[in-house]
């Protein structure tokens, strides 16, 4: 039954990281000369880049996540910068999926550095939003509970 409890917190863990890092991708890459808050933009627009942005991250970040949740769960692995870590890296592979790679100089074509800083922070980010949510307690479905006391001997 926890490992089933455990399967939710995972599930939403990584809904919440995605819709984070969506966020911080979209927010960085469609506004980076805003510099404050105030904005006039149609919500309307920005709740339909939001959709399309989480659609996008949650798809390209499903494996490397799914083999970060495995790894932490399997080992109980809890701290916070492990995950930051681990965000960090599966932001960085999803962005070098959408990158052409060339077989002949096993070099990757056309780099943006700040996109890659971009998708690197937004993975790191949501790699702790993950932690606040499902990584604080990992492998705690595998706890066993202390054997009961010894029963008291029967009076004769």
């Amino acid at each position: 039954m926890a490992l089933i409890g455990r399967l939710f917190a995972v599930f939403f863990g990584f809904l919440a990281a995605c819709i984070v890092a969506s966020i911080v991708v979209l927010w960085a890459l469609f506004f980076p000369e805003v510099s404050d808050m105030s904005l006039d933009v149609d919500q309307g627009a920005i709740n339909m880049v939001l959709g399309f942005g989480f659609i996008l991250v949650s798809g390209f970040a499903l494996l490397p996540a799914a083999i970060i949740a495995l790894i932490t769960e399997a080992f109980s692995i809890r701290h916070i910068l492990a995950y930051a870590v681990g965000g960090g890296l599966a932001g960085l592979f999803c962005y070098l999926g959408f990158i052409p790679f060339d077989t002949v100089n096993m070099t990757f074509n056309g780099i943006v550095r700040r996109h890659l800083e971009v998708m690197v922070g937004a993975g790191v980010l949501g790699g702790v939003v993950y932690w606040l949510i499902a990584g604080r307690n990992a492998g705690g479905w595998r706890a066993t509970t202390a054997a009961p006391p010894p029963l008291p001997p029967l009076p004769r």
